[in-house]
């Protein structure tokens, strides 16, 4: 992810919603342990177009295997491939995708970014943070949702080549899997496990302020706020500055959850052990809690309804 460090004071309270426990838990030796994997020096930074961005998709490919997890009928495997093309070269990216089936047809992409920035003067940048952690937790969505079915078909992308300009995400959106107005939402994770206030943003609702009621959580260790999507605060604007961007260039509706910059942010010690566990566990069932909140709405465009009406008049 790329971005600048900027501190809003708007707060969304803690709700007190009617989710029972069972629907947030979790394994957390699973969860964690996917992070400390995927960002360990065996990975080599997971940089797109190398053999440490293989290493992570073979194991990823192996992870939802395991939890019988299957890939988009329309691809017949979970890989999609695409183009990455520099200067004087063309690179290789891959995107994994597999979904849940729901109850309707409709589709809320769950996503996070899988690559990072390799090797820089011989040192592994693991990316510990940035972005295992959202990777982790997509995959602890996919285990549960597969355990309790949706009631919108859930699309869970792991996207290659954001760390070169959100290609992946790009990717998709322009060659789709499935009709682009069958998707109704994007939910975006990148960088979640690392915060020492406690404090995890939820972006994208300065544009659809129908999501507000959705961000409510039963979890008291987690202040959910809200901020870093309006546009006049230019580079401290996150819209679009994860693969979430790609999705609202095509005007579908999109959550993003982050943390603030931190003191490892694109450095070699974004490493399994600086990321704080409990915060993380905490946000992870926080996001999980929001998704439930939000699928219990089966006409997700209804949520949306009067912002196409607004732009309609």
């Amino acid at each position: 992810m790329k971005r600048l460090l900027f501190i809003i004071p708007l707060a969304l309270q803690l709700g007190c919603g009617s989710v029972k426990e069972k629907s947030t838990t979790m394994s957390s030796n699973q969860l964690l342990k996917d992070v400390e994997v995927l960002s360990s020096d065996e990975y080599e930074g997971r940089k797109s177009g190398t053999r440490g961005g293989e290493l992570a998709r073979a194991y990823l490919i192996k992870r939802l295997k395991e939890m019988g997890i299957k890939p988009l009928p329309s691809l017949h495997a979970y890989e999609q491939n695409f183009e990455i093309k520099g200067r004087n070269s063309v690179t290789k990216g891959v995107n994994l995708l597999s979904y849940v089936k729901g109850k309707s047809d409709d589709v809320i992409v769950i996503s996070a970014h899988y690559d990072h920035i390799g090797i820089i003067n011989n040192e592994i940048y693991n990316g510990a943070d940035d972005n295992a952690s959202g990777v982790a937790a997509l995959l602890s969505f996919a285990k549960y949702f597969n355990e309790h079915q949706p009631n919108n078909t859930l699309i869970f992308a792991l996207f290659d080549a954001e760390e070169m300009g959100l290609q992946g995400a790009k990717s998709f959106v322009a060659n789709p899997p499935v009709a682009l107005d069958k998707i109704k939402l994007n939910i975006n994770m990148d960088m979640i496990s690392h915060n020492d206030k406690g404090e995890l943003y939820a972006c994208g609702t300065f544009k659809y302020p129908q999501l507000k009621g959705y961000l409510t959580t039963t979890n008291p260790n987690i202040k959910l706020l809200l901020g870093h999507d309006d546009p006049k605060l230019g580079h401290d604007d996150w819209t679009n500055q994860s693969d979430q961007g790609a999705f609202n260039a095509k005007n579908i509706p999109f959550l993003y959850f982050g943390v603030e910059d931190h003191k490892d942010y694109h450095k070699a010690t974004d490493e399994f052990k600086n990321i704080n566990q409990t915060f993380y566990t905490n946000a992870v069932a926080v996001i999980q809690e929001v998704i439930i909140n939000i699928d219990k709405q089966r006409d997700i465009q209804a949520i949306f309804r009067e912002n196409l009406q607004m732009k309609k008049q």
